[in-house]
């Protein structure tokens, strides 16, 4: 029976994405909290620079692997159940990780770390979340608004290492677990949010309103995914964008903080950093959503990955410690993800079929992950072997991938109508 026209459905979406909103700016405290700490925790738990890189491997693994999962469950129960089902998951991954760095255990944090990677699939899929109800028009801005909110978290997480190793000190622990203990928390907090106020589900509504039901009842999210996928070069030249722009940050962004500390940085000086880096990855997503919708998908998608080529040429030219080049590098490396992935996250909305929404989009997130687990693999040894600037070289080359679809998405710009889309 449909149940779709007891709901105003336009003020379903206005809620929606409050919701959203609130939760994103509590789980960003938890999820970035970490960001500036992670590989300095592994380095001091394994005992080696080469291995410090495996932390934040681990992580994005574990995320790659929740995306596929979590989609596979959103589709069949909805937003909110997976939402807090990555929520939770990654505040226990948190929790394991203070475990590991008091009894020094490698293992144990990279177990940790993996579940973490359940709140870093839960936050990114939030953005999807917005566009299920959402008119085509506006989908990218509804999208951006929701990577935005994580700006608060993401700002303010990096900026409470202080207040985290305050926190350790008075629990008796070692300084660099502070923060993931108050990352547990936040992410707790957000699970909550989404729980009580995420209702009606908004996938679930967009699908009575449109009348159809989740495709393939007896495939599986792969096979309805490829499915997809096969009837459109734009969606999956759009999930390469997402992967490559996502796997140039990655890569860049979790050595930085041994970069700075090589040349004598502070803790709060890293911090510092990292938090212009996420400024830049978060706070101006409304206006990329708005050239999106304004001037098409390509033209944000292209414009991301020159930004980020300029961001790797100041990054790699940066001397050890703090300089102008290595902030200025890491904000416009955030800023260029941010338009490649609004851009490219808002195609991959647009052309996603409805029944099969949920299982795209965790496809294209999880290709995401998993490119930047290869880059985020391969950094800590090429940094350990060659040195930062070789780290900003390899990026490069990882960034062609954002050009190739930038440049494959805007050939089909002329027959985007043609094309299947979906309300």
């Amino acid at each position: 029976m449909n149940a779709a026209p007891a709901y105003d459905v336009a003020a379903v979406h206005r809620r929606t994405v409050r919701t959203l909103v609130a939760a994103q700016a509590l789980g960003g405290i938890g999820i970035t909290i970490g960001v500036a700490t992670a590989s300095l925790l592994a380095r001091d738990v394994s005992g080696s620079e080469s291995q410090a890189g495996l932390a934040q491997t681990t992580q994005v693994l574990g995320a790659a692997v929740a995306s596929f999962l979590l989609a596979r469950l959103m589709s069949r129960r909805g937003r909110r159940v997976g939402q807090v089902t990555g929520l939770l998951l990654g505040a226990s991954g948190a929790a394991l990780a203070v475990v590991a760095g008091v009894v020094g255990s490698m293992a144990l944090l990279l177990l940790g770390t993996a579940m973490l990677g359940c709140s870093s699939a839960a936050n990114l899929a939030a953005r999807y979340a917005a566009t299920d109800l959402a008119p085509v028009e506006t989908r990218a801005r509804a999208l951006a608004f929701v990577v935005w909110a994580t700006t608060v978290g993401a700002v303010v997480g990096p900026n409470l290492t202080g207040v985290a190793s305050a926190l350790s000190r008075w629990l008796g622990i070692p300084e660099l677990t502070g923060p993931f203990l108050i990352a547990a928390i936040g992410m707790l907090v957000a699970a909550f949010v989404i729980a009580v106020w995420l209702r009606p589900d908004p996938l679930l509504l967009a699908r009575d309103v449109a009348g159809v039901q989740p495709s393939g009842a007896g495939s599986t999210s792969w096979r309805r995914a490829r499915q997809a996928l096969a009837t459109s070069r734009p969606l999956l030249a759009a999930i390469v964008g997402l992967a490559s722009a996502h796997a140039v940050m990655v890569s860049v962004m979790i050595m930085t903080p041994l970069h700075m500390e090589h040349g004598g940085a502070e803790l709060s000086v890293i911090g510092f950093v990292i938090s212009g880096h996420v400024i830049g990855m978060f706070a101006f997503s409304p206006v990329v959503g708005w050239c999106a919708d304004r001037w098409g998908r390509p033209t944000m998608i292209l414009a991301g990955a020159a930004l980020q080529l300029l961001s790797l040429l100041l990054a790699g030219s940066s001397p050890e410690g703090s300089s102008w080049q290595i902030t200025a590098g890491l904000f416009l490396l955030g800023l260029g993800w941010s338009s490649a992935t609004v851009a490219a996250s808002a195609t991959v909305a647009d052309l996603a079929p409805l029944e099969s929404r949920a299982d795209v989009q965790g496809i294209a997130d999880a290709s995401m992950w998993l490119m930047a687990a290869v880059g985020g693999g391969l950094s800590g040894w090429i940094v350990a072997a060659w040195g930062y600037p070789a780290l900003t070289g390899f990026s490069a080359v990882l960034a062609g991938g954002v050009v190739l679809a930038g440049v494959v998405v805007a050939g089909h710009q002329r027959t985007r109508e043609a094309e299947p889309t979906y309300p």
